[in-house]
């Protein structure tokens, strides 16, 4: 058995979970990608194959730039349950992408459950 990098092990984690979840109309995907600097977060309808809203550390507006990485988190966790909610979207499945439910990832579920979005 050969040692695995990190981001190796994380892409065969992805991929096990991705053949378990999938996006519909009524509920739609919820993705997490996470850089070294920034964090991003999609709501996908893996039916049509079409990205329905995206949030991320990166936009104009966002308010918590120059805070640290678990309040920048919590913030696009908000963002992306406001955005969700302004599209009529209140019900998703929550996929980590591969990453451990701990930390940013956990961050952004949990202040976009206090957002309004379910799952």
């Amino acid at each position: 058995m050969s040692i695995k990098t990190k981001i190796e092990k994380r892409l065969r984690v992805k991929r096990r979970i991705a053949g378990k979840l999938r996006g519909t109309t009524e509920r739609p995907r919820l993705v997490v990608f996470k850089s070294n600097k920034q964090i991003y977060a999609q709501i996908i309808d893996d039916t049509k194959r079409v990205t329905l809203c995206a949030a991320s550390s990166l936009e104009k507006d966002f308010a918590a730039a120059g805070k640290p990485k678990m309040e920048m988190a919590a913030e696009v966790g908000k963002l992306i349950a406001a955005k969700a909610i302004a599209a009529g979207i209140s019900s998703v499945v929550f996929d980590r992408n591969g990453y451990i439910y701990h930390g940013k990832v956990k961050s952004i579920a949990e202040a976009a459950r206090e957002g309004g979005l379910q799952f």
